[in-house]
């Protein structure tokens, strides 16, 4: 009986990617493990969004083999103190709660790396192996964050590298990256195996079509997701609402710590034309994509920011909406050669943006090919099978680990066939 520890700050029924992804991967590795294994799920009672809380047990079973354990942390803003206070409760209370266990793999999905450490610690207790799901890359975002603050930029930055960063890569017998982006910077610091399991298509927005309002006026550009530092929406969607007037309407649903910034300058600027929309369960979301004539993704023009790909891209690409994408770098590049009708702009280019909108073409157009190679079980199983690969007898030699140098598109093909949380 093999006994599999999962860290997922954020998890079912909590609204984030991290929530999204893990939760598909942990019904996943139950499927696969059946009655040989047992997951031991670590997670947080829904505290993505203060305006959004959603009731879940403290301890539940899902099946006969799924142990889920969900921490109450204190609610956040999305600020760095009180971030910093919510997962210190979650590191320390999931310490507590391994103390004595043995376990015989612990997984890590991190968006930064704390969750990554705090597998390394556990991973290093119990004497068990290591795998890590990294979505993001700490060092280099705070980079950009803390320009401005020299002392922890240089200082705490450093310290974090040395002491956190560095020791918790090399632990691990393996590494899967969300974003090809990130692959030069992780050979710099690892010897571990590397792969490139990107986020994926859920089925609730797989044949999303928009309703019959191509032709109607105004036109809704909605944008879905956090409202922080990293998605920089306060230099994008006013000066474009500002610019384009009454013939379009901004909707952006969800929240995070720079929502109050957003709304200054909306305020301030007199926009009657943008609207905040607290953040909605996934059946609401997919009715607001469906009276929506644009699909509108952004990040901040920060350099670390180049190695991303933002999970937005597969929700909003499985639909036939135009989509708008303010990207550069690898999201650049891969939503160019994998998503039809989409403009793609450099980030914080309002004036780029509001010329494309006063002169595009209208039209809705299907992305099949899109949506069958990145469909999230898919992905989950290909993921999977590579966890349980360390795990013997669970090897399963049809799904290989593919050279990094293949492109994102052929290594799932193949694969398929043969801030702190």
């Amino acid at each position: 009986m093999k006994n599999i520890l999962v860290l997922s700050y954020y998890f079912y029924p909590d609204l984030s990617a991290g929530s999204f992804r893990n939760t598909a991967i942990v019904k996943e590795l139950s499927a696969q493990l059946g009655s040989e294994g047992i997951i031991h799920v670590i997670t947080t009672q829904p505290n993505r969004y203060s305006t959004f809380r959603d009731e879940a047990a403290e301890n539940e079973m899902w099946g006969s083999n799924v142990k889920i354990h969900r921490i109450k942390v204190p609610f956040h803003q999305n600020g760095f103190r009180d971030q910093v206070s919510s997962f210190r409760t979650y590191f320390n209370t999931a310490l507590a709660l391994m103390r004595g266990k043995k376990m015989d793999m612990v997984y890590a999905s991190s968006s930064k790396l704390f969750t990554a450490y705090l597998g390394k610690v556990l991973a290093s207790k119990m004497g068990c192996k290591l795998y890590l799901d990294i979505r993001d890359i700490f060092v280099e975002t705070m980079v950009d964050v803390l320009k401005h603050r020299p002392f922890f930029k240089h200082g705490m930055l450093k310290f974090i590298e040395l002491v956190v960063e560095r020791p918790t890569f090399r632990k691990a017998v393996h590494i899967n990256l969300v974003s090809k982006g990130f692959e030069s910077y992780f050979q710099k610091l690892t010897k571990s195996p590397l792969t490139y399991f990107p986020n994926g298509i859920d089925d609730e927005f797989i044949g999303l079509s928009a309703n019959a309002i191509n032709e109607t006026s105004p036109k809704i550009i909605t944008y879905a997701g956090n409202i922080g530092e990293g998605q920089g929406l306060e230099k994008i969607i006013p000066q474009c609402a500002k610019a384009l007037g009454a013939d379009f309407i901004f909707k952006v649903v969800g929240d995070g710590g720079t929502r109050r910034l957003l709304e200054e300058v909306i305020k301030k600027e007199g926009l009657t034309n943008v609207e905040i929309i607290k953040p909605v369960k996934r059946e609401e979301l997919v009715e607001l994509y469906k009276s929506s004539h644009f699909l509108f993704l952004h990040l901040n023009d920060y350099k670390a920011f180049e190695r991303v790909l933002p999970s937005k891209i597969f929700e909003y690409g499985a639909s036939n909406l135009p989509m708008i994408a303010g990207v550069a770098g690898y999201a650049k590049e891969f939503v160019t050669a994998n998503i039809s009708n989409c403009f793609v702009f450099d980030p914080c280019d309002h004036e780029a943006l509001t010329k494309w909108l006063r002169t595009y073409d209208y039209k809705l157009l299907e992305r099949k090919k899109f949506i069958n190679e990145f469909k999230r079980q898919a992905i989950s199983v290909a993921l999977v099978s590579s966890i349980l690969s360390y795990l013997q007898p669970f090897a399963h030699p049809s799904v290989s680990i593919v050279p990094a140098s293949k492109s994102l598109g052929k290594r799932l093909k193949h694969s398929f066939s043969s801030y702190f949380m």
